[in-house]
């Protein structure tokens, strides 16, 4: 029996759930409310770890392709003091495949593959329990009913209230993202700064990390711990103004640079080069979300468990929607479906969990009143 079978979102998690049942010939409707796949910037780069989103591309028989356009030296890993002194200074080794990274696009790109995706098609509501099924509604009035709907549309998701009533809460922690490229030929002092791959500093209460991307594109993240709507009111304890506007590009940079003051310059020039800034606050869902099982409707990735951007969620969201996807082709009939879907769930949750407690607990150490909090957090996890 062939399942009538809907993910929602094409983004790593939906289109690893699809790549995966194509390669087992199920059908499958993959919708993305975008216009097409470059419609947005795809983001910084990922670093998939060996069980988790490297397993799930071997799932879907990507893995050579996936090894072929990683960059294994992107797991390099540079600490600076805030006046430029470099405190660590973390290489991999040759054969270390642990967690290269790779581009979002490039990924996007290799996932996509032949699969058939239907662009454009923004979902308002899913109603489980229908006579026909569960009815998905799209912005443009149309309705269409299916056995399975799986939302892997992130962390506004459309799908998640039919089965939870849980909503992102904000950590307290902003991030405003830019971005510098050409960095070897424009900035090539920059280039050496940063490195093959990331490069961080810690103060109190905020940080700035820079991550190289590939074509001489470097991604800047400036994180700090800030009321949500901290460029619009008086913050006393920054001594900062009211009324900053985020789509001014100079006021942003001036107001960041004002926030960054006394850090050394080489690290300041990663904001006073960047050429847009990103506003975006942190937000989570609670660490253990879990729901009662609905039939016909499951979630993946962000839409179930959003946590902290820690080099976690997206390795989850693929592993979820490659063994989601071998569930779903192992199910035979319309029961066997729905009993393959809870257990996916309970595996799920157990996972997800322990992940969503290590990354907000990484979080509260990385942007944290004690900067050695940091430093101590990346001395745990890299190899010595």
């Amino acid at each position: 029996m062939r399942h009538r079978i809907a993910v929602i979102g094409g983004g790593p998690a939906g289109l690893t759930f699809a790549r995966v049942l194509h390669r087992h010939d199920h059908p499958v409707t993959v919708l993305e409310r975008d216009p097409g796949p470059d419609a947005r910037p795809p983001g910084g780069m990922l670093d998939l770890h060996e069980g988790l989103g490297q397993l799930a591309l071997s799932k879907a028989g990507l893995l050579a392709e996936f090894q072929a356009l990683s960059r294994p030296e992107g797991q390099a890993m540079r600490i600076l003091d805030t006046d430029g002194t470099v405190l660590r200074d973390w290489q991999p080794r040759p054969d270390d495949l642990a967690n290269p990274e790779i581009d979002r696009g490039q990924l996007r790109d290799l996932l996509l593959g032949s699969l058939d995706v239907q662009w454009g098609r923004g979902v308002t509501e899913v109603v489980p329990g229908t006579r026909d099924g569960v009815l998905v509604h799209f912005a443009d009035g149309r309705q269409e009913t299916f056995d399975l709907v799986v939302g892997a549309d992130g962390a506004w998701s459309r799908v998640r209230p039919a089965v939870s009533s849980a909503t992102p809460h904000y950590t307290g922690i902003t991030s405003v993202e830019t971005s510098l490229d050409d960095v070897d030929t424009r900035h090539p002092d920059l280039a050496r700064l940063v490195g093959d791959g990331s490069m961080a500093v810690y103060g109190v209460n905020r940080s700035l990390v820079a991550q190289r991307n590939s074509g001489g594109h470097v991604k800047v993240y400036a994180r700090f711990r800030a009321p949500l709507d901290w460029h619009t009111n008086v913050d006393r304890h920054m001594g900062l103004d009211a009324g900053l506007d985020l789509a001014d590009v100079e006021a942003v940079r001036s107001r960041l640079l004002a926030m960054f003051d006394g850090w050394a310059a080489p690290v300041l020039d990663l904001l006073r080069h960047g050429t847009a800034f990103v506003h975006r606050p942190l937000y989570v869902l609670p660490v253990s979300h879990t729901w009662a099982h609905v039939p016909g409707v499951t979630l993946l990735g962000d839409a179930a468990h959003l946590m902290p951007p820690l080099g976690a969620g997206a390795n989850l969201a693929m592993l979820e929607g490659a063994e989601l996807a071998e569930s779903v082709v192992a199910a035979p009939g319309p029961g066997d479906l729905d009993e393959a879907v809870r257990a996916f769930e309970e595996q799920m949750w157990a996972r997800a969990g322990k992940w969503a407690k290590i990354t907000t607990a990484g979080l509260e150490r990385l942007v944290s009143p004690d900067p050695t909090e940091a430093i101590a957090r990346w001395d745990q996890v890299q190899p010595s």
